[in-house]
């Protein structure tokens, strides 16, 4: 990574600063165990700041190399594979599903009690931006759709039962669909589809297509499905925040699920990394798919990736049970802001990322040429407004 003084990059210091103060109020409180904070312009960092403890102990503090489990910051990485597999004509973007995964051939539609034939396939393109019908379970709702029920008794999304990804996927197309493909906008399981299709399309397991065409290329030394047992004084402790507001383990180092061998390779969630491995990854988006001794993209796909997909008919999109996403649209592996405007927050028409289940988050600006990434290890269901704080700090340092 590249240095630079905020000023010379067209930020503020002292406005920057505002992140990490956000973020150690959280941490002083106790109300999180710590960040890792990025903010890059024009391929130079302007700052990055650690504060609080990986581990229950407070022994091991938070560092710019520390590993997290980024979760479904996996998501655009693993899109990014298969659009690589996507520009050596493997496969057009509205091919069906069925011709590479056969299990999805007789794939059903739960529609008003019933079990019907969608009116179409899923296709490749319906996985990459979320259309496709698939789900991801109803996660202990009282009230959940009859298909997440479904998805929770067949083990799903944590997927402890299956012994490979191969398995699970073809467990998950025995499933009927939420609703007919391209009809709506459901954030599901679709990614970890798209990863079994990079295994199928390239012979390769997901985890060696990431490492071998990806991460090493990109120099992310850190970033994998497992964890290195001689990176464990590294890897942070998650952590969940109980309903009287403290933070209780969920998954500690030295008996993590991520300890090898891990069984299934999850292209929505599996990945482990940090935020300089992370920051590698970003700044190939930002460079339109270039990085420093090759190519992972051309300028087309990576522009392709980012711009809105999701028409104005399924527009807001949004989570389930929560509040719409006005002025975002989704892209092929990626959300990005179409309408500034109607989002609340700061931001920049064209901007692009994706968060993580235990509260990472990146944000790519091509109009700024900026990047900024925040990462904490809490499941904290929305209890804090991290992402949003973290978003208006960064862009109210613009100068």
């Amino acid at each position: 990574m590249k240095f630079c003084s905020p000023a010379s990059l067209g930020l503020d210091k002292k406005r920057l600063s505002q992140i990490g103060e956000q973020n150690r109020r959280y941490v002083d409180q106790n109300l999180l165990p710590g960040f890792v904070s990025l903010v890059s312009r024009h391929g130079k960092v302007a700052y990055l700041d650690a504060c609080g403890y990986l581990d229950e102990a407070r022994i091991f503090p938070y560092q710019p190399d520390s590993i997290v489990r980024i979760y479904s910051m996996t998501k655009p990485i693993v899109s990014v594979a298969l659009l690589m597999l996507y520009e050596q004509s493997l496969f057009e973007l509205g091919d069906p599903i069925a011709e590479f995964l056969p299990e999805f051939a007789n794939t059903m539609v739960y529609e008003s009690g019933k079990l019907v034939r969608p009116a179409r396939g899923i296709t490749i393109q319906d996985l990459l931006t979320h259309t496709a019908g698939l789900s991801y379970g109803g996660q202990g709702q009282s009230n959940a759709h009859p298909v997440d029920v479904l998805y929770d008794q067949a083990g799903f999304p944590d997927g402890k039962n299956f012994r490979s990804l191969d398995a699970a996927i073809k467990a998950l197309a025995r499933l009927p669909l939420r609703f007919h493909p391209g009809t709506s906008w459901h954030y599901s399981m679709a990614t970890d589809v798209i990863g079994r299709l990079v295994e199928v399309l390239s012979n390769q397991t997901l985890a060696q297509f990431i490492t071998e065409r990806i991460c090493d290329p990109l120099g992310m030394k850190d970033t994998a499905f497992h964890i290195d047992i001689n990176k464990l004084s590294r890897f942070s402790t998650l952590f969940r925040v109980t309903e009287d507001a403290n933070l209780e383990v969920v998954d500690a180092p030295q008996t993590s699920t991520y300890l090898p061998p891990v069984r299934v390779d999850w292209g929505g969630a599996g990945l482990l990394s940090t935020i300089e491995d992370y920051f590698a990854f970003a700044m190939c988006l930002l460079n339109k798919g270039a990085f420093s001794g090759g190519r992972l993209l051309s300028a087309k796909t990576v522009r392709r990736l980012h711009e809105n997909h999701i028409p104005a008919s399924l527009l807001p999109i949004g989570f389930e049970l929560q509040p719409p996403m006005h002025g975002i649209g989704f892209g092929l592996g990626v959300s990005t802001t179409i309408d500034v405007g109607s989002t609340g927050e700061m931001g920049s028409n064209g901007d692009f990322g994706w968060s993580g289940w235990a509260q990472t988050n990146f944000i790519v600006d091509p109009k700024e040429d900026l990047i900024a990434i925040n990462m904490t290890q809490c499941i904290t269901s929305g209890k804090y407004p991290l992402r949003s704080q973290f978003r208006n700090a960064v862009y109210c340092s613009l100068a």
